[in-house]
């Protein structure tokens, strides 16, 4: 099987205050760090030696992950010293590689959930003989992605980039952030500057008359940049409608790490995660929310769609609906926050402090 590379480097600037300490890819989505979850999913397709490309937080991996043998990898770390984009990123990594010149290499988005049947896109790929494979997926409203029609034989015929009109939306398939490359396409990227795959590396190898073949896989996709897309992608893994071998338990309506403490009579529901050594007291609600380790919700809580980072605590009675608290932020007694409400790591809202009238 072949090797590949994931593009981990990027800033998390969407899902901040949650990436101010932590890289995207390591906030944990179902109990362990979201990386955890490619990585066993590319094992378990025959994957056995992969290249991180670090920037962001790089020093955060190696500690965790080490050489990769605890999930049966290989796994070397690159880190760009200036931020590349995905092909500059891509290239930066060449040197690492082990495939031959026509060998196949994947490469994937670090940020991306999915059902995507990784074997298969590798099969498409040396059927068709194309210089660069795609995983593309079809969405009801493409606008905020770029669409890559295809002929009738799969073949790309060309890249649009977020179209806004009607009339250049020509259809509903997407770039879904998964590749294969030929070995010796990965050589052409131009070095030491920013490269985006997407909207300079794909647009020229096309010009230039390269075979750029697309695979639609429409199972289970999910962009976890925002969030609120974090946290649901989070409640997927548990209630199992994403896959993944690397969820620590079975599936279900929550997942409670060891070391948590949950009264007897609060409630957990909707793919809820309950952080090692965290705390959901007396009376408390949690439906579809992630509370991070050592995090507490206290007695009469309700806490819905909302991720709590390490070490917060959520007071009394409070109301959360679509929130996020950073790491060790307090959030008060009696407060209400709803929709994408965000209060930054270390923050203390007093008491009361934020409510919302009946009739709003």
């Amino acid at each position: 099987m072949t090797e590949a590379i994931l593009l981990v480097g990027g800033k998390g600037t969407r899902l901040r205050p949650m990436t101010v300490n932590t890289p995207k890819p390591m906030v944990p989505a179902a109990g362990v760090p979201f990386l955890t979850h490619q990585l066993a999913r590319a094992r378990a397709a025959g994957v056995e030696h992969i290249v991180l490309a670090t920037s962001y937080l790089a020093e955060v991996f190696e500690p965790y992950f080490g050489d990769g043998s605890s999930l049966g990898l290989h796994i070397e770390y690159v880190t760009e010293r200036e931020p590349l984009g995905t092909g500059g990123a891509i290239r930066n990594v060449a040197s690492r590689l082990r495939s031959g010149p026509d060998e196949p290499v994947l490469i994937f988005n670090g940020d991306i959930l999915t059902g995507l049947d990784i074997r298969a896109l590798v099969d498409t790929h040396e059927t068709s003989g194309a210089d660069v494979s795609l995983h593309l997926t079809r969405v009801e409203d493409p606008r905020a992605f770029g669409l890559v029609p295809t002929d009738a034989t799969g073949r790309v015929t060309a890249f649009l980039e977020k179209p806004q009109t009607p009339e250049e939306i020509v259809t509903d398939q997407i770039n879904a952030g998964a590749y294969v490359f030929r070995r010796s396409v990965i050589d052409t990227i131009p070095t030491g500057r920013p490269v985006s795959v997407e909207r300079e590396t794909f647009p020229d190898l096309l010009a230039t008359g390269a075979h750029l073949q697309g695979m639609v896989d429409s199972t289970y996709w999910l962009d976890l940049g925002t969030p609120q897309a974090f946290v649901r992608g989070s409640a997927d893994l548990v209630m199992g409608r994403a896959p993944s071998p690397a969820v620590p338990g079975r599936r279900g309506d929550r997942l409670v790490l060891d070391g948590a403490t949950v009264a007897p009579d609060a409630k957990l529901t909707g793919g809820t995660v309950i952080g090692a050594g965290a705390t959901v007291g007396e009376g408390a609600r949690v439906d579809g929310s992630t509370v991070l380790a050592g995090a507490v919700v206290e007695a009469g809580a309700v806490v819905t769609d909302s991720l709590i980072g390490e070490g917060a605590r959520v007071g009394a009675r409070s109301v959360l609906h679509g929130a996020v608290v950073g790491d060790g932020a307090h959030v008060g007694a009696d407060n209400e926050l709803r929709d994408g409400v965000r209060v930054w790591c270390g923050a203390r809202l007093p008491d009361g402090a934020v409510r919302f009238s009946s009739d709003q």
